[in-house]
């Protein structure tokens, strides 16, 4: 039965919806302007670069968003710092509310599987589901490549006084294969998992409004909603539906981001073969 029909549960915070719009932003900003700059010489790539001002201005935003991102990601850290209750550390980061991974997170995968095959049932998430957790750690690891690969280009004669030549030729490898898993992870399991299937169709707004839907919560994360209950503050963590008008509008710029992407992806896909490796 339900309980609390038409609410919806608070899940990010103000400031975490801010973090992951500056992201999105700019990872598809680099997207546009990496595969400018690499599929140059095809007439696909040479109107992506014209949507900055030709290549060299491709280059020159791509640099600078990079930056942009890395100083993201160090506020992220400053972020993360602050929210963690350091007189209990370190056993304040291991709890349910962390996306620390936990050895449940295995269980939950093997556990997933069994559900997807007809053979169990469907695993009792908490908060974050082990899905969650590789997409947030993959940012970490992405920055670190990405970034310091890009640095190393940065100014190719500059960092030539202190590295061997070898290494820019690695590194625009590691760049370019990095940035394209990236992508097609990002654009592809991502997009799907948060919008495309079913229960969530047409988009989930969670990461938009901060509030997710609480009887598909109530399904999907079992564990939760339980706990919640538990400690007395599910009925605080409820709260109503934004107006009509702004759903309109949050799923409008969700799918301009979605078609962008997209397009970027496939148009790589059909233009590869006429790249110049």
């Amino acid at each position: 039965m339900n309980l609390h029909p038409g609410k919806r549960i608070k899940r990010f915070s103000p400031v975490q919806r801010l973090f992951h719009l500056m992201l999105m932003l700019s990872f598809v900003t680099q997207g546009m302007t990496g595969l400018g700059r690499l599929y140059e010489e095809t007439p696909w790539g040479q109107g992506l670069a014209g949507l900055f001002g030709g290549a060299a201005n491709a280059l020159l935003v791509h640099k600078w968003v990079g930056i942009f991102m890395l100083i993201l990601f160090g506020a992220h850290l400053v972020y993360v710092a602050s929210r963690i209750e350091w007189r209990r550390f370190p056993a304040s980061v291991f709890g349910p509310d962390s996306l620390l991974p936990r050895p449940r997170d295995l269980g939950d995968f093997f556990r997933h599987i069994g559900w997807f095959l007809g053979l169990r049932p469907a695993p009792r998430l908490d908060r974050w589901g082990y899905w969650e957790k590789f997409d947030y750690w993959a940012v970490f690891w992405g920055m670190v490549i990405l970034g310091g690969t890009g640095l190393i280009q940065w100014e190719p004669l500059a960092t030539s006084r202190y590295l061997p030549g070898w290494i820019f030729n690695v590194s625009l490898w590691v760049h370019r294969i990095e940035a394209m898993l990236a992508m097609v992870h990002v654009f592809v399991i991502h997009f799907f998992v948060a919008h495309l299937r079913r229960s969530h169709f047409p988009m989930d707004r969670a990461i938009f409004q901060g509030t997710a839907d609480f009887d598909i919560v109530a399904e999907e994360r079992p564990a939760w909603v339980e706990r919640l209950e538990a400690q007395g503050a599910l009925t605080k963590a409820l709260v109503q539906d934004v107006p009509a008008g702004l759903k309109v509008v949050i799923i409008v710029f969700g799918y301009l981001v979605v078609a962008t992407a997209w397009f970027l992806l496939i148009g790589g896909l059909l233009n590869f073969r006429y790249v110049t490796w």
